[in-house]
């Protein structure tokens, strides 16, 4: 922020041009292109820098293009045309789906979420095991 200060009180402490006041325009510039090379034979690494940033920018967005990234890396299933439980058997029937994609193939029921069963790495005692196990009981 006192860098701003500054140099705002810099400027205005300077006098007005009698030509206008962007008559200095064309020596400010001058005056950054020279400064921008001194500070070039200062730092020469900054070449290099720039080249192996510009390489990885360029390289990044060419991978980006050629395979962009998406919100899930589920991959398509040949579905069966029709096979919605809502349109046959009043709600009871079952997705199904081609075998490997190959709409050749005999269809099959897709299993079911509620019935996947996830093990987790937990020993239980039986009688705790029994009471909070849904799986195989009516209702679930």
């Amino acid at each position: 922020m006192s860098s701003i200060i500054g140099r705002a009180a810099f400027r205005a402490s300077r006098p007005l041009r009698a030509s206008g006041v962007n008559a200095g325009a064309g020596a400010d510039r001058a005056a950054g292109k020279e400064a921008l090379k001194t500070g070039a034979k200062r730092d020469p690494e900054l070449y290099v820098l720039f080249a192996i940033m510009s390489g990885v920018f360029g390289l990044a967005g060419w991978h980006f293009s050629r395979s962009p990234t998406s919100s899930s890396s589920e991959s398509a299933v040949a579905k069966v045309a029709h096979s919605e439980p809502w349109k046959e058997g009043g709600g009871e029937g079952k997705y199904q789906y081609h075998p490997g994609g190959d709409t050749s193939a005999p269809k099959k029921d897709a299993p079911s979420a509620l019935n996947t069963v996830i093990i987790p790495n937990v020993n239980l005692p039986k009688e705790l095991h029994d009471q909070f196990n849904k799986w195989g009981k009516d209702g679930y």
